[in-house]
């Protein structure tokens, strides 16, 4: 599920590390947003909405919007689709509760 080969660009880091992505260990690629990983692993569902409780996704990929909202390392609403994964991250989805902490 990962790009390896691409016309423009490179992939010269392929440091694989573990992180721990609700409660179970995943592999990713150092660097690599987390959503990436995530992506890569089988998680294709980052959170649910807060009103009908659907699944959200990937959306923007730029840190815009709040599909990506997760809880890392302790810290909620940190925009996973643009923070880059180091080795032993603790990774959980967030409730919805109504708001935004």
């Amino acid at each position: 599920m990962r790009i390896t080969d691409h016309p423009i660009l490179e992939f010269t880091n392929k440091t694989k590390v573990l992180f721990v992505f609700n409660g179970q260990p995943i592999e990713g690629v150092a660097g690599e947003p987390i959503a990436a990983a995530l992506h890569a692993a089988g998680v294709k569902v980052l959170r649910h909405s807060h009103a009908h409780h659907r699944p959200r996704g990937l959306f923007c990929a730029i840190g815009n919007c709040s599909s990506c909202l997760m809880i890392v390392d302790g810290i909620p609403n940190v925009r996973v689709c643009v923070e880059p994964l180091r080795a032993g991250m603790s990774v959980e989805t967030q409730a919805g509760k109504g708001k935004i902490i």
